[in-house]
């Protein structure tokens, strides 16, 4: 058969499988941990790598036990890229019951192979195997975040891994005539040249999801306070100027609040600054509770920050801001909150105008007793 001999493409495949191992472990060492799966995915792929070598290299004599090691590799590399793509996506995967049905298979095989040697039942069972675990995980795939093109990518790879399965079982049931996955007949030589493409598009659609999920990160790092998660000062200068322009040209309500945490300066002195930092997060988190869904929360600094409340007049804005004063009232953590409000007014009034009512408003709240509403 020359160059389609299946043991050259076999040993080929494992060959590539070794070089995209590399990729994906110096993707895991360079990348935040924060990206999980790619410890699995490489995992994976070097258990790909592993087949290629026992499938091909060896003697009539070991032959069959090399081929029960190599199924056994090839299920177990296809599961972890399956439990790899499950902690990306945040899942917590069932490795007991994932690992006991692989090692019922791995049994099976070895029976079907060192007892009673039948390469269908195998065939049969492997292709069963596959077909399940690549459907299960194109449906991971496809319910898991936005249709992207990695996802999609991924998607297709995963779903036409499963039907390479199912195409392979029809082909041995028309051709009784092959006898394993060396064999030159036509639908082998195919099945062993695709399979490492495959293996190919699914690493770069990995790729391309761990790096759309680090560009992701990134965007979200440069909008939100690390600290607190609440908006940056710069998205919601943005936000502030976009949503005016927006309020101004349609005619309608947009408030603003600035919030000004009472004595947490003593809370750093007294308690620490990892105190501090902990009401910081457990205000932002009380804030957001208690905002609707289009408004926006934002640190400006320290313990000031700033809400955005579109399409919201100033007796609602003043009822929200008097629910957080109240909530932090209620709490233990030693501060109270002083709040200025204001809306937008007239034609003349601009974002650093209604910044600067709000501010003056908060210090109003402040210099009138603190844990005050004021409105600007």
């Amino acid at each position: 058969m020359g160059l389609m001999d299946t043991r050259t493409i076999v040993m080929m495949t494992g060959l590539m499988a070794g070089m995209l191992t590399m990729v994906l472990l110096i993707m895991r060492r360079s990348y935040p941990p924060t990206l999980r799966g790619l410890g699995e995915w490489a995992a994976a792929v070097l258990l790909f790598f592993i087949t290629g070598p026992l499938l091909t290299v060896g003697g009539p004599a070991t032959e069959n036990l090399r081929l029960c090691i190599a199924n056994t590799v090839l299920m177990s590399g296809i599961y972890l890229c399956y439990v790899g793509t499950q902690r990306f996506f945040g899942v917590t995967p069932k490795l007991v019951q994932g690992w006991l049905l692989v090692a019922a298979v791995a049994l099976a095989l070895a029976w079907f192979t060192l007892v009673d040697n039948s390469y269908a039942v195998r065939l049969a069972i492997t292709s069963a195997l596959q077909t399940y675990l690549f459907s299960r995980h194109t449906w991971l795939v496809y319910r898991n975040g936005t249709h992207t093109f990695s996802r999609v990518m991924l998607v297709c790879v995963l779903a036409g891994a499963a039907v390479i399965q199912v195409i392979r079982y029809g082909a041995k049931l028309v051709d009784p005539q092959m006898v394993g996955i060396l064999d030159n007949s036509p639908i082998q030589v195919i099945y062993v040249t695709v399979y490492p493409f495959l293996m190919l598009l699914f690493t770069i659609s990995t790729i391309l999801l761990t790096s759309e999920r680090l560009r992701d990160e990134f965007e979200r790092m440069a909008s939100h306070d690390f600290l607190t998660d609440a908006f940056t000062r710069r998205h919601m200068n943005e936000a502030l100027a976009q949503e005016f322009e927006r309020s101004r040209r349609q005619g309608r309500d947009m408030a603003v609040l600035a919030l000004d945490l009472d004595h947490f300066k003593s809370v750093n002195d007294t308690r620490g600054h990892h105190a501090g930092d902990q009401v910081l997060v457990e205000f932002a988190a009380n804030v957001r509770a208690l905002l609707r869904r289009h408004d926006q929360l934002g640190r400006f600094g320290g313990e000031e920050f700033v809400v955005l409340l579109p399409e919201t007049s100033a007796d609602t804005a003043l009822a929200i801001a008097e629910r957080i004063r109240a909530t932090m009232a209620d709490r233990k953590s030693g501060c109270t909150v002083s709040i200025g409000v204001t809306s937008r007014g007239n034609d003349g009034d601009t974002v650093e105008t209604m910044l600067a009512r709000a501010d003056a408003a908060m210090y109003r709240a402040k210099n009138n007793g603190r844990n005050r509403v004021e409105l600007g």
